[in-house]
């Protein structure tokens, strides 16, 4: 699935796409968010670990699971 990540006084935004569910994203967000932990820690499909400060996460926004099409037939 594709997660944006906004962070603050930065133009541009996190883009990764990560194998771990809505729901783990959105616990890991909501953790980071409630002060719970002091980093977002989310992994991509290639295991690299993305690390961003709590206090500077501006939005988080969490896509649908992508599906691979394969071929080039008429949509």
């Amino acid at each position: 699935m594709e997660i944006k990540i906004g962070v603050m006084h930065t133009p541009r935004e996190i883009v990764l796409e990560s194998g771990q569910s809505a729901e783990e994203v959105e616990k890991a967000v909501g953790d980071a968010l409630s002060g719970t932990s002091q980093l977002l820690k989310l992994v991509d499909e290639r295991g690299r670990t993305v690390l961003v400060p709590a206090d500077r996460v501006a939005y988080v926004e969490i896509g649908e699971q992508a599906t691979r099409r394969v071929g080039f037939g008429a949509l």
